[in-house]
């Protein structure tokens, strides 16, 4: 099987900054989704629109198996105001695919062309394009929708590019990968008065101080070692003046953990130190717990025949079968809950190299470079899966 030509793969890398150049947040995908689904009804897919929102499953069927495979992209993009200058900026002020969404799609995209217009297979092929991956829970709105009870998959995979990783180097782990994500906004009710006659007060600020640094031990004095979790107050907010005690304060706190009993452990132990550390203080606390994606744990078989995969395809870039944990949170994670499958990542660029700058940053860009990586692995990602599978039944 040759690699895509550069003929097939700048067709995408156009797509792909079209796609750049209008950003969508999540559930407002309405342009890229109809994109993608033009394309794959060009293609000979049947095509599923508005699944969880603006959600979008092809399915090609070939020969006379039911054996089916997932492979997943997400759409959405980010608030972030692009400051690249590139030719292919977001024309939308404020918007701005800064995680490579754009990527993904038109990875798969090419991908999809291929396997509909030169390959052949006995089986069924589930291309789902997601919404709302970026915090919206694109993953469990289709997923309510009924997609894996409209489209089975008896396997799934999606994959991810990643700054700091050379360029199309391809990067898997079997277990635990990617961490849980939990939020808490904490408001502190006081009584607020003149900063001179701090006795007739009961200051918030001060026992939101408390918290902050009372909030450092949840990890280093409750949580095994082994199991990595973080716990982040990003934000506190209280008074205005120099010589006013304010009546209220706020906190705005990130939890985070790889594993299951560890997310547990950590949110008991962070509501039981505001709740005892506000009261210390004669304040009340009040906590909005908003539970966020799970803990992405990829499936040892799937990960393994992804990988072995890779390393049949041979990147240039090279494979990394049992790449480190990531304390990012993803809602494929969900989908991995339901069907077994793997999250894989794409290096996006490393050192000083084009590519290398973190997502969810101003400057950030994908790497055109790894289209042709990405969409090559899906295609033999899929042939195989179908082959497998006719010799373990033949």
């Amino acid at each position: 099987m040759k690699v895509q030509d550069a003929a097939d793969i700048q067709e995408f890398v156009t797509l792909r900054r079209a796609i750049h150049q209008a950003p969508e947040l999540a559930f407002e995908e309405h342009q890229t989704a109809a994109l993608v689904a033009e394309k794959l009804t060009e293609w000979g897919y049947d095509v599923t629109t508005g699944i969880g929102g603006t959600g979008v499953v092809g399915q090609l069927k070939r020969g006379t198996s039911t054996r089916s495979i997932g492979l997943r992209a997400d759409m959405d993009a980010l608030p972030i105001h692009e400051a690249t200058g590139l030719p292919w900026a977001s024309a939308k002020q404020g918007l701005m695919h800064a995680c490579g969404h754009d990527g993904h799609t038109a990875m798969l995209l090419a991908a999809a062309k291929r396997l509909a217009l030169s390959e052949t297979f006995d089986g069924v092929l589930n291309l789902i394009f997601q919404p709302a991956e970026e915090g919206g829970g694109g993953a469990l709105s289709m997923m309510n929708d009924g997609l894996f009870t409209r489209f089975p998959c008896d396997e799934i995979f999606a994959a991810h590019n990643m700054p700091g990783h050379a360029s199309g180097r391809l990067v898997f782990r079997s277990g635990p990968t990617m961490a849980s994500s939990d939020y808490a906004s904490v408001t502190l009710i006081g009584k607020g008065g003149h900063g001179a006659m701090p006795h007739l007060s009961n200051d918030p600020l001060v026992a939101a101080s408390s918290i902050v640094m009372a909030l450092q031990t949840v990890v280093s004095r409750n949580i095994d070692p082994l199991f990595p979790a973080v716990v982040t107050v990003g934000a506190m907010h209280a008074g205005q003046a120099n010589n006013v005690i304010p009546a209220q304060a706020q906190l705005e706190i990130s939890v985070r953990a790889l594993n299951p009993s560890a997310r547990q452990r950590v949110e008991e132990r962070v509501k039981a130190i505001i709740h005892a550390q506000a009261e210390s203080f004669g304040v009340k606390a009040e906590i909005a717990w908003r539970s966020g994606y799970a803990v992405l744990v990829n499936h040892e078989g799937p990960t393994t025949f992804a990988c072995r995969v890779a390393q049949d395809m041979a990147p240039a870039a090279g494979v990394e079968p049992q790449g480190p944990m990531l304390m990012g949170s993803e809602d494929f994670a969900f989908m991995l809950e339901r069907v077994p499958g793997c999250y894989f990542f794409i290096g996006n660029g490393d050192g000083d190299g084009h590519g290398a700058c973190m997502v969810h940053n101003p400057n950030y860009d994908f790497n055109d470079d790894i289209l042709s990586v990405g969409a090559e692995f899906w295609t033999r990602l899929t042939l195989a899966f179908f082959d497998n599978n006719s010799k373990e039944t033949s």
